[in-house]
């Protein structure tokens, strides 16, 4: 059996095990997630894609290894930033915390699917024509200049792009049935306000891909690192959005360590061309950036406490 097939059926093989339990526990769950089931499930996660990158370090070597960590911590860091989002969307829609794991579930699959599409078609254009590097640079300088300078997020629910398409298709019906995205009323099918709000949450992921994506392409181009590696970051996503929603005015200076992260990977990518940064240089300089947004985002909450 190939060296490349091995790893592929390793990664699988942890991530539906894992996601399965995570899945069998989470949908017996009638109260809401609680802040100590999301944190051990964070931890879980956590744990799952480092020991993994020791796998990749014993299977692959240690350069795939760093790759593989890098990758993964940015698409953590930009997760953050998406979870925020996702609170303010169940805010609009009026989901209850106890049914807001059943769309983050669907979310997250959907999620998967979209990020490998996203993926494999970033790496075979630039495989294809490689100048379009220079694309993805632009999409990652502005997303930075976005996030640092950028409004905050609103939730328009009527201009959704995905709404819109899906009512051109489907029924709407204005009352929630528990955690069911469609029921049916006089013989019709009608979907409800949950699948609008996963329709929601999976516009608003697609939106991160365009900007996640080109940021991981820019460390490693190989394909097996950068789906593990973006996998295990979404899979963590419903765990640390519990382990987060009641803490999100912490981290007030995240968001410019995260654009910082962004534009020195948009650069990155830019003068690539001419000259290689070692991948282990991006990596502690991302692990410094994150470290010292959490840092200072402490010392002013707890500023602002004692004022």
């Amino acid at each position: 059996m190939e060296r490349g097939l091995i790893d592929w059926i390793v990664f699988w093989a942890i991530v539906a095990i894992l996601f399965y339990i995570d899945l069998y526990v989470s949908e017996r769950r009638t109260a809401r997630i609680s802040l100590k089931a999301s944190l051990i499930w964070s931890a879980v996660w956590i744990t799952a894609a480092l020991l993994f990158n020791v796998f990749i370090y014993y299977d692959l070597g240690k350069e795939k290894a760093v790759e593989f960590l890098t990758g993964y911590l940015i698409e953590k860091s930009l997760s953050v930033d998406n979870l925020f989002v996702f609170l303010l969307i169940f805010q609009v829609m009026n989901v209850k915390p106890e049914q807001q794991p059943h769309v983050l579930k669907w979310g997250i699959l959907g999620a998967i699917v979209f990020r490998i599409i996203f993926i494999l078609a970033g790496v075979g254009l630039i495989n294809l024509f490689e100048p379009i590097i220079f694309i993805f640079a632009a999409i990652l300088l502005y997303a930075a200049y976005k996030m640092a300078f950028g409004a905050e997020h609103k939730i328009d629910v009527k201009n959704n792009w995905l709404v819109k398409l899906a009512s051109r298709y489907l029924n709407f019906d204005p009352e929630y049935s528990g955690k069911k995205f469609f029921i049916s009323k006089e013989h019709k099918r009608y979907a409800t306000p949950m699948f609008i709000t996963l329709l929601l949450i999976e516009s608003s992921d697609i939106v991160f891909a365009v900007d996640s994506i080109p940021a991981i392409i820019a460390i490693t181009k190989d394909t097996f690192i950068i789906i593990s590696s973006n996998i295990f970051a979404i899979l963590g996503l419903r765990a640390l959005y519990f382990a987060l929603a009641g803490v999100v005015d912490l981290f007030v200076y995240l968001k410019y360590g995260v654009a910082i992260i962004l534009f020195y990977v948009g650069m990155k990518m830019i003068i690539s061309e001419w000259y290689h940064i070692p991948t282990e240089y991006s990596l502690v300089f991302i692990l410094v950036m994150l470290t010292g947004s959490v840092v200072l985002s402490l010392l002013a909450k707890k500023k602002k406490d004692k004022d």
